[in-house]
């Protein structure tokens, strides 16, 4: 099994956002087994989009994510980088597909309501800045066989 992280970003917290995100991609067969609410720390968002540092872009990424409270997510599920990219949808709402999460919910590409790791590294790395091991859960769910099968 894969696991990916999520953040479901300030505008979709302060949109009320948070239930329908989570529940698409439960709905899906995704099992949560990491979930918080936070204040993101300006250091933690440096060193989550250490990537971009430099580029213009960077100080407005730190700020939006800093801004307001997020939902921080752990997904677990076959393929859960790809599968949750897929749901996500590109990262321009105005281009995204009616059906993905952007594409539904999003308007402009600075506001488009989530983050998802777009790798197995990048999620292995995402995670361990937001989550300690210890506070992700391994669980079987009893409806497990019939999303995944045996």
């Amino acid at each position: 099994m894969e696991r990916t992280l999520i953040i479901v970003k300030p505008e979709g917290v302060q949109r009320g956002l948070i239930g329908q995100v989570i529940g698409r991609f439960e709905a899906k067969g995704l099992k949560v087994v990491g979930l918080k609410l936070m204040r993101i720390p300006r250091e933690t968002a440096e060193k989550h989009y250490a990537e971009h540092a430099g580029k213009p872009f960077y100080d407005g990424l730190v700020g939006h994510i800093t801004s307001s409270p997020v939902v921080v997510g752990v997904l677990e599920g076959p393929e859960a980088v790809s599968v949750t990219r897929g749901m996500m949808g590109v990262t321009n709402p105005k281009t995204a597909a009616p059906g993905t999460i952007r594409g539904d919910y999003g308007l402009d590409i600075g506001l488009n309501i989530i983050h998802g790791s777009d790798g197995q590294e990048s999620a292995q790395r995402e995670i361990g800045i937001f989550f300690a091991s210890d506070e992700l859960v391994s669980y079987e769910r009893a409806n497990d066989t019939w999303v995944v099968g045996a």
